[in-house]
């Protein structure tokens, strides 16, 4: 079988060797398995794969691929499926990205590929490259938060990084589609459980590094949380730097990878004249210089600079003028990142994603430089995630807010009003005033209430989302229609 040149394995089932068969697809879902398929066993956190092979056997998989680990297990259903085969791998998660890639035909080798990763900043960073390559001429590809687009048709997306397979599959649309890029976030859980493996990139974006994403259901400690970004770059022919952020020099560490830097204080490409208080297309936003280019962008917060300069910066190693950059990043909007609504009788709601203390920061620091008459933050915690998070966001708020609506996000499987006093805990560490609603569309129609001239209301969290995670339920939830609806009671 062709799939597994360069693929060391062990035959299973107590074969001495692999039949060479013919494939129809790979797959780590056993629902997605059909007359053929490959199913690969990738261990979860919370159950193992090789739980659904004979799922994915009896839905016409030919083949299963597992982890060493697992021999016993699936010799025992082999010898319960004798016409199908098996082997065992050293490490099923890349093996898994490698016979994607190589059953959709290597699709990321035709075009230029982009990743880009960093704490805060990667949906707009990607969305501003992507952006900027498109008004250029240069038909691009796009993979994120907010979702993708494969040339011709925008898609939802469930991770910031898709699954191994899900992400050869929509690299396979851009090369069929005629991209000649493909600009795409890249998390650190991605290069940990390594979905992006056997891609390489061209530019590899760093923009910074933070202390979230630490915990039981992420990374174990920062040391980890840095070693699993730096395999962006060990897997990059170039990088570009955010030459301000403490942690650049490490993420490069022993990767050999040449570099170009960007930033405010530091780098080759470097912003100027910088002002935040300003306002651009009638909401706040920023404008600064490079070199002799006016940047002018409708977002507030010097995050956005720093996000523009990486953005500028990949698109010069593209071969597109700082000129071009400017006129594309002059209209750039992205969906649940600093998005302002005008509200009846003065004010302004601005949605955006910032989930972790350190973006709340920004995102208050950013809203606090117009002077606002009050800022009135709206938010929550998700549940099943670093319960730190909750008490520092909490603290942020209660420190830079005038008022803070805490309210739910996310819970998951966890007690909303739970979640909600670890909030309250950190906002009564500061002299901020507060509400408690759980109900999130009360909370927010609460703040568009109260809001008057001069008001500015953060609702905060979840941005581009459109559901609710409540017991394993996914209700519809919309920010911008929550915003929109309050908007029009408030004119009732």
């Amino acid at each position: 079988m062709e799939l597994l040149q360069g693929v060391r394995y062990e035959p299973a089932g107590g074969r001495l060797c692999f039949p060479d068969r013919e494939v129809c697809g790979v797959s780590i879902d056993s629902r997605d398995c059909r007359e053929g398929s490959v199913f690969v066993c990738i261990r979860g956190s919370v159950c193992n794969g090789s739980r659904y092979a004979n799922e994915a056997l009896e839905h016409g998989a030919g083949v299963l691929v597992a982890a060493k680990e697992e021999r016993d297990q699936i010799d025992r259903i082999l010898r319960m499926f004798p016409e199908c085969d098996g082997i065992l791998v050293d490490d099923e998660r890349e093996t898994a990205a490698l016979l994607a890639a190589r059953y959709e035909g290597e699709p990321s080798r035709a075009m230029k590929m982009i990743g880009v990763t960093g704490t805060k900043g990667k949906t707009s960073t990607v969305t501003m490259i992507w952006k900027i390559l498109t008004e250029a001429g240069i038909r691009t590809g796009m993979i994120g938060t907010t979702g993708q687009f494969d040339g011709k048709e925008h898609r939802p997306s469930e991770h910031t990084t898709p699954d191994a397979v899900t992400l050869q599959r929509s690299l396979a649309r851009m090369r069929d589609n005629d991209c000649c890029a493909c600009v795409m976030e890249v998390s650190s859980q991605a290069l940990k459980l390594k979905r992006t493996a056997g891609i390489r990139f061209d530019l590899g974006v760093f923009l910074n590094l933070g202390e979230d994403h630490i915990g039981r259901f992420e990374h174990a400690d920062k040391a980890e949380y840095l070693a699993c970004k730096r395999k962006l770059f060990l897997q990059s022919t170039q990088a570009i730097v955010n030459e301000d952020d403490p942690a650049w020099k490490k993420i490069l560490e022993e990767t050999g990878c040449p570099f170009h830097t960007f930033g405010i204080q530091n780098g080759d490409i470097r912003a100027e004249h910088i002002q935040t208080d300003g306002f651009v297309q009638g909401h706040p936003g920023t404008a600064f210089d490079i070199g002799n280019v006016r940047f002018e962008i409708p977002a507030p917060g010097i995050f956005t600079v720093y996000n523009a300069l990486a953005a500028v910066s990949v698109c010069r190693e593209c071969g597109i003028a700082p000129e071009q950059a400017a006129w594309s990043l002059k209209s750039v909007q992205v969906k649940g990142r600093m998005q302002f609504f005008s509200i009846p009788g003065g004010g302004e709601a601005v949605i955006d994603y910032a989930h972790n203390a350190m973006s709340l920061q920004s995102a208050l620091h950013a809203l606090r430089a117009y002077h606002p008459a009050r800022l009135i933050t709206v938010f929550g915690c998700g549940g099943q995630r670093a319960r730190e998070r909750r008490f520092q966001m909490g603290e942020v708020s209660g420190s830079l807010s005038d008022l803070t609506v805490i309210t739910s996000d996310n819970p998951r499987w966890e007690d909303p009003e739970a979640i909600m006093d670890d909030i309250e805990t950190g906002v009564r560490k500061t002299k901020g005033n507060y509400l408690r609603i759980a109900d999130r569309k009360e909370a927010v129609k609460k703040a568009v209430a109260m809001a008057g001239p001069g008001d500015l209301v953060l609702i905060a969290g979840k941005g581009h989302e459109t559901t609710q995670e409540i017991q394993g339920v996914f209700y519809q939830m919309d920010e911008q229609e929550l915003v929109e609806e309050a908007c029009t009671q408030k004119l009732l």
